[in-house]
């Protein structure tokens, strides 16, 4: 019996009919009778706060800085405007898969009923990738500011435990060491995080819906005050590291690279502030938990990522007209830049509306993981006793919430702010990908499914979704094709050996 096992994995024919079996609309809706389902008590209005909630924050509080300063200068604009775009063909496309099939998952749900269950594996560990990293990437801004409110009052964390360990450098593609131990605050707000979510979904919506009108007030105060503080003069050079930034496994073809070799320039910084956008993605996880899934989460998925192209657009107008991006900093870059023009007293503001606004963000991202891993464990793809179990009070996923907590503690602690956000930024274009060609396929093979909400203009959404997330994709530098590569070989390795064999479709009467 071992031999015919081992045959079966190293047969390629056996290999390629069982991994690519799809797993079908009839059975996903059929799963959400089970007793193990989640509880249906989110509307529109809790959606889309969780949608703003993901997306405005760290666009704004953090990556502006990065982005302006290492990659477009003032046309970060223009780079906020790509990648919108970009997002936008992605979330029609996401908002039809939700319709249809509003259960958790995700991407990868999608991908189990159209691609099959290889492509589906590579998704929902490409999203593990993507949302982990993403939310120790917003633990790490999270403390920076954190740290730049209490130094208003004079106080300050020790040095040792005031940042990572390690810094990286966009320039020289190296790695540094700070002199620090650890990024305490970092752990500390993961940690907090953990314990709300751990307690629900209504009680984690309200929190973060408190957080989303608080961060979004403190947003408009930046745009109509730092508005009567803007110099034109700081525009100019409007584009210092020109339009383009397109590169292919990071060997640049359009514009200039950089001191290090990356490319710079409107494409560039739209790959590196991509990042800003992944909230959206992340409402379709919750469509288990809509009350109407069919209606609310495509309504959701527009409308937040529509009013947060328009703040974040607004907002790095107003930043790079304000403060030379040259001198625009890294770690704190709205609250500085007020300092920097002589509105100290909006600096404390700023502040408080940072911390609010990049919590939420951290909410909503640390939510959405571990319903990633509840989808792949309802499939056999990873442990159900674990990844699976729901609190039996709370009804939440509990054990994987408290993991999840645990791996954003740990990189927050660790690791740099840039190589973080581009780590993460490869591998949610990646999904976007995926899901804009799941869409060509299902209207091609199942044209008679009902959809609820359809996407407009099929072919030229998805097509133009797909093409704008690889253009963003090769603007990245060669080292995170390396890394998602790597992270998807050790995927594999574990599909390999245990996925695959444990997957529930390996009962004939799931097989289609």
């Amino acid at each position: 019996m071992q031999f015919l096992e081992i045959f079966s994995i190293i047969n390629p024919l056996s290999f390629l009919k069982n991994s690519f079996r799809k797993k079908p609309l009839s059975l996903l809706l059929e799963e959400m009778k089970s007793e193990h389902r989640l509880n249906r008590v989110l509307g529109p209005v809790a959606l889309t706060s969780l949608g703003v909630g993901a997306i405005i924050g760290t666009g704004i509080f953090v990556l502006i800085g990065v982005a302006a300063h290492d990659k477009a200068g003032p046309a970060v604009t223009l780079s906020f405007a790509v990648a919108g775009l970009a997002c936008i063909f992605a979330a029609l496309c996401y908002a039809e898969f939700a319709s249809m099939v509003p259960v958790a998952g995700s991407a990868y749900t999608y991908a189990y009923a159209t691609l099959g269950e290889l492509f589906a594996w590579i998704i929902g560990w490409d999203l593990i990738l993507e949302y982990g990293v993403a939310s120790a990437t917003v633990a790490h801004g999270w403390s920076k500011y954190f740290q730049d409110f209490i130094g208003i009052f004079g106080l300050g964390v020790p040095k040792l435990f005031s940042t990572a360990p390690l810094d990286f450098d966009p320039t020289t593609g190296t790695m540094s060491l700070t002199g620090a131990w650890l990024d305490l605050p970092a752990v500390v707000i993961a940690l907090c995080v953990t314990m709300v979510l751990v307690k629900g979904i209504r009680e984690s919506a309200r929190f973060n819906a408190t957080m989303v009108i608080i961060k979004v007030a403190v947003v408009l105060l930046v745009i109509g005050l730092g508005a009567m503080y803007v110099n034109p003069a700081n525009w100019k050079p409007f584009a210092p590291f020109g339009y383009s930034g397109l590169s292919i496994f990071g060997h640049t073809i359009l514009g200039q690279a950089g001191s290090g070799g990356a490319p710079v320039g409107v494409l560039a910084g739209a790959a590196m502030i991509f990042f800003a956008y992944i909230g959206f993605d992340s409402i379709s996880t919750h469509a288990e938990e809509a009350r109407n899934p069919q209606r609310d989460i495509p309504l959701a998925i527009i409308s937040s990522l529509v009013i947060c192209t328009v703040l974040y657009i607004a907002v790095a107008t107003v930043i790079t007209g304000m403060v030379p991006y040259s001198q625009i900093t890294i770690d704190a870059p709205v609250s500085n830049a007020f300092s920097q023009v002589g509105i100290g007293w909006a600096h404390l503001i700023i502040a408080v509306g940072a911390i609010t606004g990049i919590t939420s963000v951290l909410l909503v991202m640390m939510l959405s993981q571990p319903r990633i891993f509840l989808a792949m464990a309802r499939d056999g793809l990873l442990p159900k006793s674990f990844f699976g179990d729901i609190h039996p009070t709370f009804r939440t996923p509990w054990k994987s919430t408290i993991l999840t907590g645990l791996f954003v503690a740990l990189l927050g602690a660790l690791l740099p702010l840039r190589l973080l956000a581009e780590l993460v930024n490869i591998g949610t274009l990646f999904a976007f990908v995926v899901v804009c060609a799941a869409v060509l396929i299902m209207r091609i093979k199942h044209p008679e499914a009902e959809r609820p909400f359809r996407a407009p203009f099929v072919p030229f959404v998805p097509l133009a979704g797909i093409l704008t997330c690889l253009m963003l994709m090769f603007s990245l530098p060669a080292e995170n094709w390396i890394r998602l590569l790597v992270w998807l070989v050790i995927g594999f390795i574990i599909y390999f050996f245990y996925g695959r064999k444990h997957s529930v479709l390996n009962n004939p009467h799931h097989i289609t």
